[in-house]
C-alpha cells in the first residue's frame, strides 16, 4: 500500500506540475501580448487564440487537482458541526454526485470534440479537436481523482494516516 501511495504522489506531482507550467506560460504569454499591444501596437491573432486556449486548458486541467487537494467549492458551515460518521456518508454522497457530473461532462466533451473537432481554428489554424480535446481528457483525469478520493474514504483510519 505504501508503494502504491508513493507512486500516486509521484503521478500527482507530475499532473500538478503540468498545470503549474501551463499557468506560468499563460501568465508570461498574456503579459507579453499586453505589452506588445499597448507599447508597440503589435497584436497576433494566433497568440490571442493560444492564450484563450491555454486559459481553458488550465481551468479544466485544475479540476482533478481541486478534487485531490479538497479545494473544490463547498459550503461547510453545517458539515463541520456533524459527527464523523455522518460526515463520511455525506462525503461519499458528495463524491458520487461529483463523479456523475464529471462523467456527464466527459461524455459530452467527447461528443463535442467529435462534432466540432474537424473545424479549423481562425487564429492558430489547427483542428479544433486539439483545443476542445482538453475537456474529455480532463474529465477522465478528474474521474480518476474522484475514484481515488472514494477509495481513500473507505480505507481504515490507521491506513489513511500512515500514508
Amino acid at each position: 500500500m505504501k508503494q502504491l501511495r508513493k507512486y500516486g504522489r509521484c503521478l500527482f506531482n507530475v499532473y500538478f506540475n503540468i498545470g503549474v507550467i501551463a499557468l506560468a506560460l499563460l501568465a508570461v504569454s498574456v503579459c507579453f501580448a499586453v505589452i506588445m499591444r499597448y507599447f508597440f501596437s503589435k497584436s497576433w491573432k494566433e497568440l490571442s487564440e493560444f492564450n484563450v486556449t491555454l486559459f481553458a486548458f488550465t481551468t479544466f486541467w485544475g479540476m482533478g487537482i481541486n478534487v485531490i487537494k479538497g479545494e473544490h467549492v463547498m459550503i461547510d458551515i453545517l458539515y463541520n458541526s456533524l459527527k464523523p460518521g455522518i460526515k463520511k456518508i455525506l462525503n461519499i454522497v458528495n463524491l458520487i454526485i461529483m463523479l456523475i457530473v464529471d462523467l456527464v461532462f466527459t461524455v459530452q466533451g467527447f461528443n463535442y470534440v467529435a462534432m466540432a473537432g474537424k473545424q479549423i481554428s481562425m487564429g492558430m489554424e489547427i483542428p479544433m479537436k486539439y483545443m476542445y480535446g482538453i475537456m474529455p481528457v480532463s474529465g477522465v483525469i478528474c474521474a480518476i481523482c474522484i475514484i481515488v478520493k472514494l477509495i481513500e474514504v473507505f480505507l481504515p483510519e490507521d491506513q489513511a494516516e500512515a500514508a
